[in-house]
C-alpha cells in the first residue's frame, strides 16, 4: 500500500485521468483476448464436425441468415472471419502497447524536470549539504528507472484483467480441471514470489548503492584530472572503478538472468500441464479424446495465452522489486523544501546593517555569533581572519544565500526576509573564490543564462583586462574547456568577473 501511495503522489491529475482511461482500455484487450481463445472451440468443432451446423440453433441460424450454399463455404468463412479478428486483435493489442510507452516513457521527461526543478529550488544551505553526482544519478538514472515501475505497474494490471476472463471461461468449460490447474499455479508462484524475487530486490538495492558510488568516482575522477595524471600511477583510482563498475555489472547479471527464470518455469509448468489434461481425460473417458478435441484446444490454447501473462505478471513484480529504491529515492527527492521566494522589490541606496547575527552549521555549533557589522554603500570592505573563522559565511548571508539563526539583516532599514531576498541576491554580483565554467566560449560563460549582447560582453571583458589576450585567440569566441581546464586560474578569475559585472550589480563580492 505504501508503494502505491507514493506512486499516486508522483502523478498529476492528468496522468491518473489518463491512467484511468488506459484501465479502460486494458479491460477491453482482456475481453478481445478472452473471445479470441474461446472462439477456437466451435471453429475447431464445426470444422471436425459439419452435422453441428444442422443440429446446433445459432450455426444454423447464422447459415440461413447469409444464405451459405453448402456447409464448405460457412465453415471457410468462419475461418477468414478468425483470421481478420486476430489480426484486429493485434492491431489493438499493438495500439495498446503504444499508449502505455508513451504515457511511460513520457513521465521520464516530467520526473526529472520535477527533479531539477525542485534540486535548483533548494536553499543553498541544503544544496551544499548534497553531493552532485548523486543529483546527477537521481536524473538520469532513478527517473528513468521509475518510468520502468510505471510500465510494470500497468502491464500487471492488463495482463491481471486477461487472466481473470480467460480463467473465468476455463471455469465455465470445466471447473473440477480449472480449480486442480490454479491450485498448481498458485503454489508455483508463491515459490517464484519467496525465493526468485527476494533475490532480486536485495540485488535492485545493491544496484542502486554501487551506482552511487559508480557515479561518484567518475565524478571525482574528471574533476581532479590534473592532480591524478600528477601521480605516479592513477591504479588506486581504477581498481576502485573497477570494483565499482564490476559490481553494478554483477547485480545487473543477478537481476537479467532471475529475470528469465520465470519464463522458463512457467513454460515447463504450462507444457506439463498441457499433457496433464490429456493424460486426464484419457483416464476419465478410457478412450482416444477425438470427441473432446474441442475441449482440449481450448484448455491448450488458453494456457498457451495464460502462462504469458501469468509471467508478464511475475516478471513486472521482479522490475518492481529490482527498481523499488529508485521510487524511494525520487519520491523523497521530491518531498525536499524549495525556497518560496515573493517578488517584492527591495532598494539599496545608503547601507547594509547586520544586528547580532547568529549563525550554526550544526547545532549548538555556532560558526558566527552576536555579529553586527555596518556597511555604507561606496565602501570597500575586506574580512579578514583565519581559515574556518566564518568570512564566507557571513559574505553568503549578506548576499542573502544563507539565513541567520537569529538576528536581521537590513537594507536601507528594510529586513531583508522571503518576499525581498530574490530582488537583492539580484543586486549581487559575485565572484566565488573557486571559478566554474562550463565547456562553452567566453561570451558564453561571461552572459550565463542572461540575454546576449556582444557589445556589452567585450565591455565587461575590457573592465576585467583580459580582453586583450582573447584577442589573441579567437575573442569572446575561445574556448575554454569543461571547469575552464584550457585557461589559467588568474584568466578564469578575470572572465568571472566580467560575468559578475554583466548584470551590472550595485553590489561586487569577491
Amino acid at each position: 500500500m505504501e508503494f502505491l501511495k507514493k506512486l499516486k503522489n508522483l502523478l498529476s491529475k492528468r496522468d491518473k485521468q489518463f491512467l484511468a482511461g488506459l484501465f479502460i482500455f486494458s479491460i477491453f484487450i482482456s475481453l478481445i483476448e478472452t473471445i479470441g481463445i474461446s472462439s477456437i472451440m466451435p471453429f475447431i468443432g464445426v470444422a471436425s464436425d459439419f452435422s453441428l451446423i444442422e443440429t446446433n440453433e445459432y450455426y444454423k441460424d447464422v447459415y440461413t441468415f447469409f444464405g451459405f450454399a453448402n456447409h464448405i463455404n460457412f465453415v471457410i468463412t468462419f475461418g477468414f472471419c478468425l483470421i481478420g479478428f486476430y489480426i484486429f486483435r493485434s492491431g489493438i493489442n499493438l495500439f495498446y502497447m503504444y499508449l502505455l510507452s508513451k504515457f511511460s516513457k513520457g513521465r521520464y521527461h516530467l520526473l526529472a524536470y520535477r527533479l531539477f526543478e525542485n534540486y535548483m529550488g533548494m536553499s543553498y544551505k541544503n544544496f551544499v549539504q548534497k553531493n552532485s553526482s548523486t543529483l546527477t544519478k537521481s536524473i538520469i538514472q532513478e527517473a528513468n528507472n521509475l518510468t520502468l515501475i510505471i510500465r510494470a505497474v500497468m502491464f500487471m494490471i492488463s495482463e491481471f484483467f486477461v487472466i481473470v476472463f480467460i480463467y473465468s471461461m476455463m471455469l465455465y468449460v470445466n471447473y473440477k480441471i480449472t480449480l486442480l490447474l490454479t491450485l498448481i499455479l498458485i503454489i508455483n508462484a508463491l515459490f517464484l514470489v519467496k525465493s526468485v524475487s527476494k533475490k532480486i530486490k536485495v540485488a535492485g538495492a545493491k544496484r542502486e548503492e554501487i551506482q552511487r558510488t559508480f557515479y561518484e568516482i567518475i565524478n571525482k575522477s574528471f574533476g581532479n584530472f590534473k592532480l591524478i595524471k600528477l601521480k605516479s600511477d592513477g591504479k588506486k583510482i581504477l581498481d576502485e572503478f573497477n570494483r565499482a563498475s564490476f559490481g553494478y555489472a554483477r547485480a545487473n547479471i543477478i537481476n537479467e538472468t532471475l529475470y528469465q527464470f520465470p519464463r522458463l518455469f512457467l513454460e515447463a509448468i504450462g507444457f506439463g500441464l498441457v499433457t496433464f489434461i490429456i493424460v486426464f481425460l484419457v483416464w476419465k473417458y478410457q478412450n482416444d479424446v477425438k470427441s473432446i478435441l474441442p475441449v482440449i484446444s481450448m484448455f491448450v490454447l488458453g494456457l498457451y495465452r495464460l502462462m504469458p501473462s501469468v509471467n508478464r505478471i511475475m516478471n513486472g513484480y521482479n522490475e518492481i522489486m529490482f527498481y523499488h529504491k529508485s521510487l524511494q529515492i525520487v519520491h523523497t527527492d521530491l518531498m525536499y523544501d524549495i525556497e518560496d521566494l515573493g517578488d517584492k522589490k527591495i532598494d539599496f541606496k545608503e547601507k547594509i546593517q547586520l544586528k547580532n547575527i547568529h549563525f550554526e552549521y550544526e547545532t549548538n555549533k555556532p560558526v558566527l555569533n552576536n555579529i553586527s557589522i555596518e556597511i555604507v554603500k561606496g565602501d570597500k570592505i575586506a574580512f579578514i581572519g583565519e581559515s574556518g573563522s566564518g568570512k564566507s559565511t557571513l559574505v553568503d548571508i549578506i548576499i542573502g544565500l544563507y539565513k541567520p539563526i537569529s538576528g536581521h539583516v537590513l537594507i536601507d532599514g528594510v529586513e531583508l526576509n522571503d518576499t525581498n531576498i530574490k530582488s537583492w541576491r539580484g543586486k549581487i554580483g559575485y565572484i566565488p573564490q573557486s571559478v566554474y565554467l562550463f565547456d562553452g566560449s567566453v561570451g558564453e560563460n561571461v552572459v550565463f543564462d542572461r540575454e546576449y549582447d556582444e557589445v556589452k560582453i567585450i565591455e565587461c571583458l575590457k573592465k576585467a583586462k583580459i580582453y586583450d589576450f582573447l584577442n589573441q585567440k579567437e575573442g569572446i569566441h575561445t574556448k575554454v574547456g569543461e571547469g575552464g581546464i584550457m585557461l589559467s586560474g588568474g584568466q578564469k578569475q578575470r572572465i568571472a568577473i566580467a560575468r559578475a559585472l554583466y548584470g551590472e550589480p550595485e553590489i561586487l563580492v569577491l
